[in-house]
């Protein structure tokens, strides 16, 4: 059996960090949407041994046992007791260690396909259950569309799909280690964008709600050893987008614009001054085939 799928790139319109747990693990209240910049993978089925091998594009991914994608392939398998060769390879569309989700969504991609080949009906909470074992995104990239993320990540409340709206996305040229940017939340003092009042712009369908309520707590933390993610975000505004921040632990920035052409405008500004720039919208379908 083959299949070759999508792995969407997620973006955090809201992320907030209410507080830590005693055993270092973050609270979390986060809104999530899914576009369409994506990784696509191919997971084929073999007999001809009975490993897990990964194949990548990317000199950045690792092909053994740290690699997201492994994990969750290891983690369905042994759950529902199927013992089979597997070979997934995965073509890198999304930035590594971008802030975008990308090894997330990836082995949320895998977990999705392993279930629609060998036909085992987990339910997609099932599915998100398995994924928190790999990583706090992975039940989210499980559902792939716009919800409220909470708790440690596990919960997952969808919500209505977001009013038309473009994507400018401008990556700098750094690398953020998650882990040692979630270590000094407990120790640093972050703010709380209104995630309320975000969710509320999302039920009402409200582009210039949302547009002013979004917000990222971690943004501070990460901007004080990469000051150039507040110049890109500047820069974003400057060139048109409506309003600008950073995706997750970054460093990757986007710019949310209205219409097709006002994006294209910015993504022509910001292109030429940063080297990886993406222009996309919000997306979905995540059961595309290739």
């Amino acid at each position: 059996m083959k299949r070759i799928v999508r792995a969407p790139a997620k973006l955090n319109l809201g992320l907030d960090a209410p507080f830590v747990h005693p055993d270092g693990a973050i609270e979390w209240r986060m809104v999530m949407t899914s576009i369409g910049l994506s990784d696509h993978l191919q997971i084929e089925t073999t007999d001809r041994h009975s490993k897990i091998r990964i194949f990548s594009d990317s000199s950045f991914l690792p092909n053994d046992r740290r690699n997201l994608a492994y994990q969750a392939a290891h983690l369905f398998l042994s759950k529902v007791g199927i013992q089979t060769g597997l070979e997934i390879s995965i073509k890198k569309n999304i930035p590594v260690a971008a802030g975008l989700g990308g090894g997330s969504s990836d082995a949320a991609a895998v977990l999705r396909t392993l279930n629609e080949m060998f036909q085992t009906g987990l339910s997609l909470k099932e599915l998100a259950n398995i994924g928190i074992q790999v990583d706090s995104d992975v039940p989210y990239c499980v559902y792939s569309r716009t919800a409220l993320v909470s708790g440690r990540g596990e919960i997952v409340t969808p919500l209505k799909k977001l009013p038309k709206m473009w994507f400018v996305l401008a990556k700098p040229n750094v690398s953020v280690s998650t882990p040692r940017i979630l270590k000094q939340v407990a120790t640093t003092s972050v703010s709380h964008p209104q995630i309320d009042e975000l969710l509320s712009g999302i039920e009402s369908g409200n582009y210039d709600q949302i547009v002013a309520n979004i917000g990222n707590s971690l943004e501070e933390i990460t901007t004080a050893s990469h000051p150039q993610i507040e110049t890109l975000k500047s820069r974003l505004i400057e060139y048109g987008a409506d309003g600008s921040q950073m995706s997750g632990s970054g460093p990757t920035v986007f710019g949310i614009c209205r219409t097709e052409s006002r994006a294209h405008r910015v993504y022509n500004s910001i292109s030429g001054f940063c080297n990886e720039a993406y222009i996309t919208q919000p997306e979905c379908d995540t059961n595309k085939v290739f």
